[in-house]
């Protein structure tokens, strides 16, 4: 397996070299062993700091497949059911149409809940409770289940919420302890200690959409926490605790959170059966009975010219700016990447296509 590595290190710097990727991490399981551990470029824009192993990368939305296997432990667990009401869990936001949405419903974003709420500033992101208060006050804009439709940021406390209430912890504090500690995994936080501060990467978008600048409050993602690569630049970006997207981690832990999830895990820790994973890898339905791109809090492979391959079986989460984790049960293969330069030029897809092809994983 040393040729994969030296393969995959030497795409890296060459990314690098010609612009491509500024800084990038790439970690690759197979099997239940390590063959890809490869880290290049810089993590700060003047090109003083080198990327490590241990840097940590903001990621963004790859911060909800994690979110997801919380949620599907607490199931294993038997502490949740995907068809219950949430406000079984969450009494509070049982109102102004949201009585009978479902956890289902929400891991497939389909609770018509798509939109931040009105009034909310990023200040306010600090705050747990008063950003789970304010959406319990929220009101469906679609009839929930009837369709899918990305749940941005709101997906943070929908999802969050469940855990908060079944676990009587912090976010934080359940993913350290269903997580972390089981996988012996130090590089991974949806809000910072301030201790790590030093260790993350400075996030570059040459080019902003400015149409994202210009979304009104109550949208999915609005105005005021845009350009997003300069709100996780900031410190009460990184310090918020925002499971949909702030998460801030390191390759090597996104790829063994989804080591973990294939047949047999690694290093003996296996978070889910392999028969929780099929359930919450199986394409959803809607009310309708037409089906929506998502698993239960997955995106899942299938698309043409996916990242994460070609069946619908391989499951897991990109982020804004091309972060992504997933799993292809199949083959006992996982994948993390972590990158801060955003660019239609990117380079960490190819570098994948490749792992695999060495692989030899269709």
């Amino acid at each position: 397996m040393k040729n994969i590595q030296n393969k995959v290190q030497k795409m890296a710097d060459e990314a690098v070299d010609t612009g491509k990727e500024l800084g990038i991490q790439i970690t690759a399981y197979f099997e239940g062993e390590t063959v890809v551990d490869i880290c290049s470029g810089f993590a700060d824009t003047k090109k003083r700091e080198l990327v490590k192993s241990d840097t940590l990368f903001p990621v963004f939305s790859t911060t909800k497949g994690i979110a997801a296997t919380i949620i599907h432990i607490l199931a294993e667990e038997g502490k949740v059911d995907y068809d219950a009401k949430i406000a079984k869990y969450w009494p509070e936001f049982g109102v102004n149409g949201k009585e009978d949405i479902t956890v289902r419903d929400v891991l497939k974003h389909g609770a018509g809940l798509p939109n931040m709420p009105a009034g909310i500033a990023s200040r306010d992101l600090l705050d747990w409770k008063k950003m789970c208060t304010a959406m319990a006050k929220e009101r469906p804009v679609w009839e929930p289940g009837t369709k899918s439709e990305y749940h941005a940021i709101t997906y943070s406390w929908l999802v969050g919420e469940i855990a908060c209430r079944v676990e009587g912890k912090s976010f934080s504090r359940i993913m350290e302890d269903k997580i972390c500690s089981p996988l012996k995994i130090r590089d991974m936080y949806v809000g910072i200690p301030d201790g790590v501060e030093s260790r993350v990467a400075i996030l570059v978008e040459p080019e902003v959409n400015p149409d994202m600048l210009k979304s009104p409050d109550a949208s999915p993602v609005p105005g005021w926490i845009c350009p997003l690569h300069e709100w996780m630049n900031k410190p009460e970006g990184r310090r918020a605790c925002v499971p949909a997207s702030n998460g801030i981690m390191s390759a090597r832990a996104i790829a063994r959170h989804y080591a973990s999830l294939v047949p047999g895990g690694i290093d003996g820790v296996e978070l889910l059966t392999p028969r929780r994973v099929r359930a919450a890898t199986q394409r959803q339905r809607l009310k309708d009975k037409t089906f929506c791109n998502f698993g239960l809090g997955y995106g899942l492979g299938g698309d043409k010219g996916s990242t994460l391959g070609k069946r619908r079986t391989s499951f897991g989460h990109g982020g804004y700016g091309g972060s992504i984790g997933f799993a292809d049960p199949r083959y006992r293969f996982a994948v993390g990447v972590t990158k801060n330069l955003f660019s239609k030029d990117a380079a960490h897809h190819q570098i994948v296509c490749e792992i695999r092809r060495i692989l030899k994983i269709p």
